[in-house]
């Protein structure tokens, strides 16, 4: 069974830093493709970062340069390094799988966890 926790959202002043991590079980982890992404009331969920097994990041436009993507895969853990956070950054974040190898693509989901950034 594949499981996906997030930990570390919280409430975090703007221009502050938080730190979140995905501990995943159930998969093989090193070569998944790990992400990111995040939600707010009444928009689509979009892409913040993700990085391949061979340790490829991509980014959203609006965080690069502030947010760091990357992964143990001793821990099986992806973490996003968030730094010069903005009010706007406050969603629902969400970490994701996939496995590009397989014959059927699909992401796997974590339960999300909260983010909000005070101005």
């Amino acid at each position: 069974q594949v499981q996906l926790v997030e930990s570390g959202g919280g409430l975090v002043q703007a221009g502050g830093s938080l730190r979140l991590s995905c501990a995943a079980s159930g998969i093989l982890f090193s070569i998944n493709t790990m992400g990111w992404y995040r939600q707010t009331a009444g928009k689509q969920r979009e892409l913040v970062a993700d990085i391949t097994g061979g340790g490829r990041t991509n980014y959203a436009a609006s965080v690069k340069g502030r947010f760091t993507i990357s992964r143990d895969n001793t821990k099986r853990t992806v973490y996003l390094q968030m730094n010069s956070m903005k009010p706007e950054d406050t969603a629902v974040y969400y970490c994701t799988a996939n496995n590009p190898t397989a014959l059927v693509s699909r992401n796997y989901w974590g339960q999300g966890t909260q983010v909000t950034v005070s101005s």
